[in-house]
């Protein structure tokens, strides 16, 4: 009789424990639609980007909170367009449970041309702000749109390398006519030189007549950065005390995968041309390239200035090579004319093994 009482007890307690297990106290959490954001005049018709004071205040966007029914982190976008149906927006800027933001010169530059607009040309951008939720971007809704006038200047998005040590042209100095490497013209992380190679080994620098950043090899396989103030890296190819074989090879480098690769060139029987000039509606006059003594096949033209429009390269007063990309490409015999987007000095390198160029701006 004991048993079956502390059975049936048993069985009661765990019929409640289930009960109350069971009982749901949750609170459903839901969201509307929202309520859209309202972006505010902005208090001004026209701007004339700045490019010398590019850190001074441009233009202040504010706008209300929008409504979504609940306490929640609600996330702004601040999109720029060249159309005002939005067709293709670029994301200027993101905040979370803030209500306004201001960009700087530059900021705003880099917006209105990532959004599409031309330097050195007044023309319209217009601003709206979208309301989300979460990483995701959920229930977005879409302020009012106001419109700007602007005057960019040109956002030169590059990063430019050069050769240096003493199995390189310029030796162990920074500021030597140190030869560029090539960019590709798809890839900005992407860079190649061919060229001759002496006894010795080399690094790569990021500015003309400094020592950092600096790139070497620390394993031979992947590349390392001194950005300044750390260890620099060992030197190329080989991260060790051997030095080059004296001869023609190609080194390639991946800024984004942090490997490269130094391979053999086959440079027998290619013969460089006589005279190369750089000729087109992009220069005021045609300029003479000056071929390296360290390599015939490298040929260069220093601090010339090019305007808005084409150039290609003439050789042997006969054959003209050109591409359709601006600032870097392979030029082919016969090719495009090189697109000149933008009016400044610009050192300028051309390869005659492979056709490479790269036209470097120098105040952009």
């Amino acid at each position: 009789m004991k048993n079956k009482f502390i059975y049936k007890l048993s069985s009661l307690v765990l019929l409640i424990f289930i009960g109350i297990g069971c009982e749901d106290n949750s609170e459903t959490f839901t969201v509307s639609d929202g309520t859209a954001p309202d972006l505010g005049a902005i208090g001004i018709s026209e701007i004339e980007i700045d490019q010398v004071n590019v850190n001074n205040p441009a233009v202040t966007f504010n706008w209300s909170s929008a409504d979504y029914g609940q306490q929640t982190a609600v996330v702004y976008d601040v999109e720029f367009s060249t159309d005002q149906a939005f067709t293709n927006p670029i994301i200027g800027a993101s905040v979370t449970g803030e209500n306004a933001v201001t960009f700087s010169m530059g900021e705003l530059n880099t917006a209105v041309g990532n959004a599409g607009l031309n330097p050195f040309e007044w023309a319209d951008i217009h601003v709206r702000i979208v309301s989300s939720l979460g990483k995701q971007r959920t229930s977005q809704a879409n302020s009012n749109a106001v419109s700007l006038r602007v005057f960019p200047f040109y956002n030169y998005i590059f990063d430019d390398y050069f050769l240096v040590g003493d199995g390189t042209a310029p030796g162990w100095e920074n500021d030597n006519e140190n030869p560029a490497l090539f960019r590709d013209a798809s890839d900005e992380n992407l860079f190649k030189y061919t060229g001759f190679f002496s006894d010795g080994q080399f690094k790569v620098l990021e500015t003309k007549g400094a020592w950092q950043p600096q790139w070497g090899t620390n394993d031979g396989t992947t590349i390392e950065v001194n950005p300044g103030g750390g260890d620099d890296p060992e030197r190329f190819p080989t991260a060790g005390a051997a030095n080059i074989t004296p001869g023609f090879y190609t080194f390639t480098i991946n800024f984004a995968t942090q490997d490269f690769t130094f391979e053999p060139f086959d440079a027998s029987g290619a013969t460089s041309p006589s005279t190369l000039v750089l000729q087109g509606t992009g220069v005021n006059a045609p300029i003479t390239l000056t071929p390296l003594a360290f390599d015939g096949h490298i040929w260069r033209a220093s601090t010339v200035r090019l305007k808005p429009g084409e150039v290609q390269f003439l050789a042997n007063g006969t054959d003209t090579w050109g591409s359709d990309t601006a600032f870097s490409g392979i030029a082919t015999n016969g090719g495009a004319n090189i697109p000149v987007i933008v009016e400044d000095n610009y050192d300028i390198w051309f390869n005659d093994l492979t056709g490479e160029y790269i036209l470097i701006p120098l105040n952009l």
